[in-house]
């Protein structure tokens, strides 16, 4: 009988065949996404970059907003407190007697 198989060609194919043609297919496929993408995700880690240098500034300066804002309620109230337990005049008050007047035709 003869065997009708193909046989196998000297020929070089155009693409590499078996598992480094799947290889670098997924190379290039990693390759064309890291060049289109390189420029959002850089855009997005200068911008939490920039958040997080913006933070570092902020939240202590917040925290000290925070302490301030805490000694004047505290001083405020203790003022508050002291003036109200004062009275103006540290004397005696005089209220006087009210003055009864007759009445005309009695």
């Amino acid at each position: 009988m003869t065997d009708t198989s193909p046989t196998p060609s000297a020929s070089p194919s155009p693409r590499p065949s078996g598992r480094w043609g799947k290889v670098m297919a997924g190379l290039g496929a990693l390759a064309a996404c890291a060049v289109c993408c390189a420029g959002p995700l850089l855009a997005l880690l200068g911008g939490v970059g920039l958040a997080s240098a913006v933070a570092a500034v902020w939240v202590p300066a917040l925290a000290a907003v925070a302490v301030a804002a805490v000694l004047a309620l505290v001083l405020l109230r203790r003022r508050r407190r002291s003036a109200s337990c004062r009275s103006g005049d540290p004397g005696p008050v005089d209220l006087g007697m009210p003055a009864v007047a007759d009445r005309p035709g009695r």
